[in-house]
């Protein structure tokens, strides 16, 4: 069930609630006026752990590569 914000339109304060889609608005809280539904960005994507770059988009080589090449400018 997503999460809708809305604002009062007597009071303009701003609330936001956990409903289903197909759920009427409610009326504000605070005042019991009528509320507008505002458009909000949505959940941004989210990312949990050490990152997914590293782990899985990595080239394996890149180490190898990188430390024959500072070994080989270090015995010129």
């Amino acid at each position: 069930m997503p999460t809708y914000d809305y604002e009062c339109l007597r009071c303009k304060k701003i609330f936001e609630i956990f409903q289903k889609i197909s759920d009427r608005a409610p009326s504000c809280p605070h005042c019991g006026g009528d509320v507008k539904k505002l458009i909000s960005c949505g959940s941004g994507l989210i990312f949990k752990g050490s990152g997914f770059y590293i782990t899985d988009y990595k080239k394996k080589n890149l180490n190898n590569a990188s430390s024959n090449k500072n070994s080989s400018t270090n015995s010129k």
